[in-house]
């Protein structure tokens, strides 16, 4: 009888892809990049912090099978660069401590609050987000010792791990950096970026204008001494 061998870890295939699509819709869309490049921007100055948006995870060395793709995941303590996969173990095995999750009709509560919750607790995730945009439904589970506890109250809620703060205004969720700034999408990033640009150069119009009438005053004043020398009165500065 032939012995069969285990096969070598070498010889494990990791796909580089789930065959599904990044979302199922423009709104769900437009939040995974919302989120993900708000977050980028947070730490653009940090090296060792990576953020990504539908990447496989796997945990598990040798354990294929065991396999997530957060919307957006952010292991902080690891460096920034391109990946097909985040093979846990190739990561000093730190698994990403802050995951989001942006829900869609195809989704189900058993998918996103138990098969993925349960997850995301087994291999680490500190902080967890599931965001509803067609409902307007935040919510969000914290790690307390060996298990991710619900959090009561997401509105006004500061993430621990990114600073990050949660609110509902005018129906909708708004997510502010920490210095207050609010996360935007891309079209809007740009707006706003126009808006401060144009303020820019109001303000720069304005400096240029005062300057210039401080210039005519201080000629006019000059001008106006000039003349009274010339009549023989000194005229007292």
């Amino acid at each position: 009888m032939v012995q069969q061998l285990p096969p070598q870890t070498s010889d494990i295939i990791y796909p580089e892809s789930d065959g599904k699509p990044l979302a199922d819709n423009t709104l769900q869309f437009r939040w995974i990049v919302t989120l993900k490049g708000g977050i980028d921007a947070l730490f653009k100055d940090d090296p060792n912090v990576f953020v990504a948006g539908d990447l496989l995870w796997y945990p598990v060395q040798g354990q294929p099978k065991i396999v997530q793709a957060p919307d957006v995941m952010v292991a902080i303590g690891r460096p920034k660069g391109d990946r097909c996969s985040y093979k846990q173990w190739e990561e000093d095995n730190i698994p990403p401590q802050v995951v989001f999750e942006i829900s869609s009709k195809s989704n189900t509560v058993a998918e996103l609050e138990g098969t993925k919750l349960d997850f995301y607790q087994r291999h680490g995730v500190e902080e967890y987000y599931l965001y509803d945009p067609d409902r307007i439904v935040l919510k969000g589970w914290l790690r307390s010792k060996e298990k991710l506890e619900s959090i009561e109250l997401m509105l006004g809620w500061v993430s621990p791990r990114l600073g990050i703060r949660f609110e509902i205004v005018d129906g909708e969720l708004q997510v502010f950096h920490p210095n207050g700034n609010r996360f935007r999408d891309v079209a809007e990033y740009d707006r706003w970026v126009e808006e401060k640009e144009r303020q820019i150069e109001e303000r720069e119009r304005q400096l240029e204008e005062k300057d210039r009438r401080i210039q005519e005053e201080q000629q006019r004043s000059q001008a106006l001494m000039e003349q009274l020398r010339a009549l023989g009165v000194e005229p007292v500065e």
